[in-house]
């Protein structure tokens, strides 16, 4: 069964100390586009990450964030070097202006240099085995919503199909009483070279086949939005040598009909993968 393009999944990544969040979302595109929002250093999981999604995606706009909520604390760094500085320093004033020694540890711990807090850098190495997890978590239910888009894309076009089968058959209804019609007021040769200047039974049997063609692609599960819509454009071709062939009011408005509903199958083909 086909599938649409639009889609999201989401899951949770749990590495022991460190968690996380990963999103996948996916819009039409008419290749696999994929855009990543990853922390600092997780450029090298980039490759890894798309040969996951690649597994279960051929076509559309991908984008993968993947956000750190919980990690080990920061570790707090205290330069011994610096207190003494500013110790040495405090001693000094003391003693050259006879000031009041009232330095305090909350002072010191404030002062510039004193302490530093080094957060703790996340490896995607360290924890890769859990974000691929969860990933491939995210990835199904990307796919599982793409899927039911298919379904309704589906239902729609199978519906567009039904209602353009009608106006073909109708057309070579039209098309017979079209030539009885003539017959009646033409020579023999008259309505032979008629005849012939408004043959459209080719035009209707690649049409046809065309609709055919459409509804096999409605049960594959490989991407074949571009193959619709190039279907699309010969069933457009097909319709407008139909139209210009056999003018007749009523066989018009049948065409019209029927580029109108074209025209919402490529609209709809633009959607699939």
């Amino acid at each position: 069964m086909i599938k649409g393009m639009t889609g999201y999944g989401t899951a949770q990544v749990n590495a022991g100390q460190i968690k996380g969040v990963i999103e996948v979302k996916s819009v039409n595109h008419r290749y696999l586009d994929l855009a990543f929002y990853l922390p600092l250093g997780f450029g090298a999981a980039e490759n890894e990450i798309r040969q996951v999604i690649a597994q279960k995606v051929q076509r559309g706009r991908i984008t993968v964030s993947f956000k750190i909520t919980d990690k080990p604390e920061p570790k707090i760094v205290l330069n011994r070097g610096a207190v003494k500085q500013y110790l040495n320093y405090a001693h000094m004033l003391k003693k050259e202006f006879n000031l009041e020694n009232n330095i305090s540890v909350s002072d010191i711990i404030k002062l510039p240099g004193v302490s530093e807090a080094h957060d703790v850098f996340v490896s995607p190495e360290k924890i890769w085995p859990a974000l691929e997890r969860a990933l491939f978590r995210a990835v199904n239910g990307l796919h599982s919503m793409r899927q039911r888009e298919g379904r309704a894309l589906a239902r729609d076009i199978n519906s567009l199909l039904t209602r353009m089968l009608k106006m073909v058959k109708k057309i070579q209804t039209r098309a017979l009483t079209v030539l009885k019609e003539k017959k009646r007021f033409m020579t023999i040769e008259e309505f032979s070279s008629y005849q012939k200047s408004i043959d459209i039974n080719e035009e209707m049997a690649r049409l046809v086949h065309y609709i055919d063609e459409f509804r096999t692609l409605l049960k594959s599960p490989s991407g074949v939005g571009k193959k619709m819509d190039f279907i699309g454009q010969e069933m457009q071709r097909e319709t407008n040598t139909i139209g210009s062939k056999l003018q007749d009011k009523i066989v018009s408005n049948c065409v019209i009909a029927i580029k109108s509903k074209i025209e919402k199958l490529r609209e709809q083909a633009q959607n699939i993968e």
